[in-house]
């Protein structure tokens, strides 16, 4: 089972390098040599805040909490409806 440990790693990872705050982790996966940990980041705040652009970002990081990869994987309006797919 993933540790909130590892969670707290791939968030903290994020933040650092982007330099943007996160603002949830939306999801986690095992993935053979470590985990994949999905978070949403704030890259651009505006007004109204539904206009706020986040970005999903992708980290894989192992049992011991090293990083081992990072990829943005989308960007989006904070009051856009995700219609799946």
């Amino acid at each position: 089972m993933v540790s909130r440990k590892l969670l707290h790693a791939a968030r903290q990872q994020v933040a650092e390098v982007t330099g943007r705050p996160v603002e949830t982790i939306s999801g986690f996966h095992r993935n053979g040599d470590g985990w994949v940990v999905t978070v949403e980041v704030l890259e651009l705040e505006r007004v109204p805040n539904t206009m706020d652009l986040l970005a999903t970002y992708a980290v894989t990081i192992s049992d011991d909490g090293d990083v081992l990869g990072f990829e943005r994987r989308r960007r989006y309006h904070r009051a856009a409806v995700d219609e799946g797919g």
